[in-house]
C-alpha cells in the first residue's frame, strides 16, 4: 500500500519560551503518533520554543527598550542549535519509530554566527537523518523585530513513499513563487506551518491544494494567556494587553481537489490524523498540474538561489 500515508498533525502549545520543556512534549508526541500509526508527524511553526507573542504587547518596536532586549535575550538562550545536538533525541526517535517529521523551531545556526535568530522548518527523514532546514525567508512585520530573514537552502522536496513533501512557513505561503520553486522539484504533499489560529488556515490550505493540486496540510500551535510560564522575564508587562486566546489552533487537510478532508480544527490539544491516497494526486493533475502540461517554460521560467548564505567563508 505504497500510495497511502498515514499522518499527524500535532496540534500542541509550547511550554512557551522554554526549549527543553516544549522538546519533551515533541518527544511525547512523537511516540503518540507512531502508537497510532503514522509515518509523517507535523508540528506549528517556531514551536521550540515558541512564537514571539510579546512584540505585538511590550511595545517591540520601541527603539533600545529594556523590556524587549531582555525577552529576546530570553528567546535567543531557548532557541535551537541543530550543530550543537538539540534536536538529537528528535531524530533518534523518527529513526527508532520509523516516522518522519516536520518540526518548526527558532533556530540559533552557528553558520551565521550563533547570535541571530530565524524561524526555520526541519525535516527529519524516517531513517533520523535531518534532511532540510528552511529557514523563513521574510519574517513577518514585527517578526523581522527578532527573526531573521533566511535563504533559498532549505527549498527542498523530499520523497516519502509515493509522495514528494515539502514546507514552507506561515506567511511564506502567500508568496507565489516559493510555492513554484516546490512545485517545480515534485512536491505533490505540502506542508504550512502557522503559530496558530484559523484565520491563517482556513482559506489558503484549500487554495493551495487547489492551485497545486496536491494535499496540503496546515498545521499550527495553541496558546492561551495560562500558557506562559511565570518564570517568563517580564511576564506582568505580557499578560497586561495579553488576551485570552493567541493562538486557536486551526490545523487541516485539504486534498489534491480543494476540498476539506479535515476542516480547521479549534481549541484541542492533541494529535489530528488522516490516510492520505497518493492517487487522488494522479487524478487531480489529469486536468491541471501548475509546472507540467500546464505550464509555459518557455515563456516564464522561476531561478532559484539555493546556496546557504554566510557572511564569512574560510577557506
Amino acid at each position: 500500500m505504497n500510495n497511502l500515508l498515514t499522518v499527524a498533525l500535532a496540534q500542541i502549545s509550547p511550554v512557551w519560551l522554554d526549549k527543553d520543556a516544549t522538546l519533551k512534549k515533541v518527544e511525547d508526541s512523537i511516540v503518540k503518533a507512531s502508537e497510532a500509526k503514522a509515518e509523517l508527524i507535523v508540528f506549528g511553526e517556531g514551536l521550540m520554543p515558541g512564537y514571539p507573542f510579546w512584540l505585538a504587547l511590550t511595545g517591540g518596536a520601541e527603539w533600545n527598550k529594556d523590556v524587549n532586549k531582555e525577552i529576546h535575550a530570553h528567546y535567543v538562550s531557548n532557541s535551537v542549535t541543530i550543530e550543537k545536538g538539540d534536536l538529537d533525541s528528535v531524530c533518534a526517535l523518527a529513526k527508532k519509530h520509523k516516522i518522519a517529521v516536520y518540526l518548526g523551531i527558532i533556530e540559533r545556526p552557528l553558520d551565521r554566527g550563533g547570535h541571530s535568530i530565524y524561524a526555520s522548518l526541519v525535516y527529519i527523514n524516517e531513517q533520523g537523518e535531518i534532511k532540510s532546514v528552511h529557514r523563513k525567508l521574510q519574517p513577518t512585520y514585527d517578526e523581522r523585530l527578532t527573526w531573521a530573514p533566511g535563504d533559498g537552502h532549505g527549498l527542498q522536496v523530499h520523497p516519502l513513499k509515493q509522495f514528494s513533501v515539502g514546507g514552507l512557513n506561515c506567511w511564506e505561503n502567500w508568496m507565489p513563487l516559493p510555492r513554484t520553486a516546490l512545485y517545480g522539484q515534485g512536491e505533490n504533499l505540502h506542508i504550512a506551518v502557522w503559530p496558530g489560529s484559523d484565520h491563517n488556515t482556513k482559506d489558503i490550505t484549500r487554495f493551495i491544494a487547489r492551485e497545486s493540486r496536491s494535499y496540503v496540510l496546515s498545521v499550527s500551535s495553541l496558546m492561551q494567556k495560562t500558557d506562559f510560564p511565570e518564570t517568563t522575564p517580564h511576564i506582568d508587562r505580557i499578560l497586561e494587553k495579553a488576551p485570552d486566546i493567541l493562538a486557536n489552533g486551526g490545523s487541516c487537510i485539504a486534498g489534491p481537489d480543494g476540498e476539506w478532508v479535515i476542516e480547521p480544527v479549534l481549541h484541542e490539544e492533541g494529535l489530528i490524523t488522516a490516510t492520505l491516497d497518493f492517487n487522488r494526486v494522479l487524478e487531480e493533475r489529469q486536468n491541471f498540474d501548475p509546472v507540467g502540461h500546464y505550464s509555459r517554460p518557455d515563456v516564464t521560467k522561476l531561478t532559484v538561489n539555493t546556496e546557504r548564505q554566510t557572511t564569512v567563508e574560510l577557506e
